[in-house]
């Protein structure tokens, strides 16, 4: 078993399973009538999913039942069953191979809980957005009741949900370290990040006979163990269990550390009672091409032993710890496989999947996709699918690292992109084939818009790297950050016949593009439509640090280019920015700052996010152990404040609607606590007035006062007319510079 190894069998390699005779379906079949109009008296997999079924590639269950399609395997889908009993999962019959469950696009944890943890009234994964057409914990849940439908039927899980729970992680919701999915979904495998060769792999294998339990070496898969458990004599296991601890007598070893031939320095004594664990000697090779290839075979054959579910719930610093050791094994170039006891067994992870190639993305995207809801929901609207219909997605990946962000950990730091003519063809037939089109492309974009084709200028180097981002503190002087691939594809896109406008709404990384002002002029002068959004998320360097994000100064930059070529094109044009609160290591007076930085530069905004600590990101790491897993992590490091309590929240989250007259109270009780009542009155370097209009909560008498008297004097024009840069009723909430507003509140 060489789960290490960098090269991968081709996605497309394999020979079409028999059933390949049937041909391609109009849409997955979700009914036993739609399969027997399609001549099927079964199904070979059938995917669970806990979104309405879109045949469209930006829906997993779409996107993997094509794939396996075009493998020659038939699959139904299961959409929003009732996951009150079994009878739902019944309904296609007995899977030949295995079922396939996803929670859907969304964790449904995410998706159905606010910030605040209170239920949200709609689900935009779901038919006219009805709520509560999932469970909480879909993938444990659906997974139980595919047990129940068919026992012995092999059950593989998957999706982000899965992908962020595969290890014990802090769950937000419970407010409580929990166990890996696995033990809890009892499924056979778990799938994790960009799937689609270990779930290829995975058919055909069953198909050919062998047993789920017998798959063991596929990258991207979890799997439990019995305790101790190794795929060979050849593997060894290292300890990581332990952190440094002071102390005369004994010295441990750093956990994070490597030696000179790039194998972790062991601690031998940290083992704490556990079994014996064999160590090899480093390599004494002479010749640097076979000292590389000995330490490649020597990383593919270690397995890195994470302290226990059992000690990560009760120590947060441990917690800290394996979150920081996970992290730093999330390179497919060098990660090694991860072991995690659980009670009496253990879940091992194999390392990350290797990223597809640009030709095998290409044919991911290019499935005979119907590009519409399925038929059964007839003229129901679908949030999500409305969204989306008229955008290309041209890349996958993350090297951005952001703290706060789950990407990296589910698509990897690796960017997948698709060839620019594969692009064209996709914007082609959405043209041709999606009702409703108008010459409109809404988004050519991705997790980021612009990092299509970048990435490491060596292969080398990009497959030895540890870092925990690409681009923080500063741009990696490997990272290749050259747009002219991505204005190609822009110029290209917006020549095509019928297309009168391609608009960019993923966000942009302005960092980057700062380094390319030709693309910031291209873009600015024929795709963005009025607005742009970026998210510089705070201002204040040391919450920046805890976000791994830029400071200010790179979004200065960026917005002076933008202005500049904004003119130049004739065009008013405005910058809509999205601000975190609440965020682990921001105070009330980074808030503030940020507050008085808004007004500076007349921004008001009306839709402001409060942190979300999703499973394992490393802000969630801080939030529950108030630890800095972006270091070295000791019963000693860097403590990093949490906002936890109610009140906290609401006041960070207020700071960034300080023009809203509703917060005015909560923020007047702040200031005074903080000792900045000056900052309370109505003059150009104050941040809130000293009076409460008519009719807004937090006055009861119904008048606005001032200083403690209650007057009938108007508002002043200045509070009247203070106007944010941006456009009003337009997404990130922005209203026109200069534009009158009647009362203040008033929109």
């Amino acid at each position: 078993m060489d789960s290490n190894q960098h090269t991968a069998r081709p996605l497309f390699g394999h020979r079409k399973f028999w059933a390949h005779r049937f041909g391609t379906a109009p849409f997955l079949p979700m009914s036993r009538t739609e399969m027997e109009s399609l001549g099927w008296d079964s199904c070979d997999v059938i995917l669970v999913s806990g979104d309405a079924y879109i045949d469209h590639p930006s829906f997993g269950m779409a996107l993997i039942g094509r794939l396996l399609e075009s493998q020659g395997f038939r699959v139904g889908i299961i959409c929003q069953p009732d996951w009150n009993s079994a009878v739902d999962f019944k309904k296609l019959g007995k899977p030949n191979l295995f079922y396939g469950v996803t929670a859907g696009n969304m964790d449904s944890m995410v998706n159905r809980y606010t910030a605040d943890r209170k239920i949200r009234s709609d689900d935009a994964y779901t038919p006219n957005g009805e709520p509560n057409k999932r469970p909480d914990r879909t993938v444990t849940v659906y997974a139980q009741r595919c047990r129940e439908a068919f026992p012995g039927t092999p059950v593989v899980v998957g999706s982000i949900e899965a992908s962020l729970r595969r290890i014990a992680h802090y769950d937000y919701w419970s407010d409580k370290v929990r166990r890996s999915v696995l033990p809890d979904s009892k499924a056979d495998l778990l799938v994790f990040g960009n799937a689609e060769r270990a779930v290829v792999e995975i058919a055909h294998r069953l198909a050919g006979g062998e047993k789920i339990n017998e798959i063991r070496d596929l990258r991207g898969t979890a799997f439990m163990v019995p305790p101790g458990w190794l795929p060979s004599d050849e593997w060894e296991a290292m300890d990581s269990t332990s952190v440094d601890t002071p102390g005369p007598l004994v010295r441990h070893a750093d956990p994070y550390a490597m030696d000179e031939a790039g194998s972790r320095v062991q601690d031998p004594g940290s083992s704490k009672g556990e079994q014996p664990l064999r160590f090899s000697p480093k390599p004494s090779i002479l010749d640097p091409q076979a000292r590389r290839e000995a330490r490649r075979v020597q990383r593919a054959h270690t397995v890195i032993r994470l302290p226990s579910y059992e000690q990560v719930k009760d120590d947060p610093v441990l917690y800290a710890h394996a979150s920081r050791t996970f992290h730093l094994e999330s390179n497919p170039g060098n990660a090694r496989a991860m072991v995690q006891a659980h009670g009496e067994r253990d879940v091992w992870l194999n390392p990350p999947p290797i990223p597809l190639t640009t030709e095998e993305l290409d044919r991911v995207y290019e499935m005979p996709y119907a590009r519409r809801p399925h038929p059964a929901y007839g003229e129901a609207k679908i949030p999500a699918w409305e969204m989306i219909r008229f955008s290309v997605n041209i890349m996958r990946g993350c090297f951005g690292g952001c703290t706060f962000c789950s990407i990296t950990e589910h698509e990897g730091r690796i960017i997948q992109s698709r060839s620019e003519d594969s692009v064209i063809r996709e914007i082609e037939e959405m043209r041709d084939k999606t009702p409703g089109f108008t010459g409109v492309v809404s988004d050519l974009g991705g997790p980021t818009a612009n990092m299509f084709h970048l990435k490491c200028k060596d292969e080398k180097i990009e497959s030895a790297c540890r870092r925990l981002s690409c681009v923080y503190p500063d741009i990696c002087e490997n990272m290749n950050t050259d747009h002219s691939q991505l204005i190609s594809l822009y110029r290209r896109a917006r020549a095509i016949k019928g297309v009168k406008r391609v608009n960019i709404g993923s966000g942009l990384r302005y960092d980057l593009a700062v380094r390319s002002p030709e693309y910031i002029k291209e873009l600015v002068t024929h795709h963005v439509g009025g607005y742009l959004k970026i998210a510089p998320e705070h201002t204040e360097e040391g919450v920046l640090s805890k976000m791994m994000k830029p400071g200010i100064g790179s979004y200065d930059r960026f917005k002076q280019l933008f202005d500049r070529f904004s003119r130049e094109a004739g065009k008013e044009q405005y910058l809509i920015p999205y601000f975190i609160a609440a965020h682990p290591g921001t105070t009330d007076e980074d808030m503030l700052n940020l507050a008085l930085w808004l007004k500076k530069n007349n921004f008001r905004l009306d839709q402001v996010q409060t942190f979300i600590p999703t499973p394992m990101a490393m802000a969630t790491t801080m939030y529950h152990t108030e630890k800095n897993p972006l270091r070295k992590v000791n019963r000693s490091s860097e403590h990093v404040g949490a906002v936890r309590n109610g009140r906290q929240r609401k006041l960070q989250k207020a700071f960034l609607r300080y023009h809203d007259p509703a917060n005015w109270p909560l923020l007047r009780e702040a200031l005074k606590e903080m000792g900045r009542a000056d900052l309370i009155g109505n003059g150009k370097k104050q941040l809130i007035p000293a009076w409460q209009p008519a009719g807004v909560p937090g006055n009861s008498c119904g008048q606005r006062e001032k200083t403690g008297q209650i007057k009938k004097t108007a508002p002043t024009r200045r509070d009247a007319q203070q106007r944010p840069a941006g456009f009003a009723g337009k997404p990130g909430g922005l209203s026109k510079p200069g534009a009158r507003a009647g009362k203040p509140g008033k929109r």
